[in-house]
């Protein structure tokens, strides 16, 4: 499902026009990159958790050349399950 797919049918099952559900999704992502920019966790419970982490910065390799190269300190997002999602899937 991609982000058109999803919605799509937040509007068929809320009964919210296309656009209201654009707006809707739209603004549950952007809420969410907001909070973790802040470094603020996500917790929505029954489905998950998002939450960010810091990877070091590190020396790694061109994987065409070989030669070694500085991968710099970032921020990564993660996503972790909850037992409501991992239920439902599980069903």
């Amino acid at each position: 499902m991609n982000k058109q797919e999803l919605i799509s049918q937040v509007a068929d099952s809320t009964g919210l026009s296309r656009g209201d559900a654009l707006r809707a999704v739209e603004a549950v992502f952007d809420t969410i990159s907001g909070a973790l920019k802040r470094g603020d966790e996500v917790r929505l419970v029954g489905f998950g958790t998002f939450t960010c982490s810091r990877r070091k910065a590190s020396t790694g390799r061109n994987p065409r050349t070989g030669e070694p190269m500085q991968i710099k300190e970032s921020t990564q997002p993660k996503f972790k399950a909850g037992k409501g999602l991992k239920d439902s899937v599980n069903a």
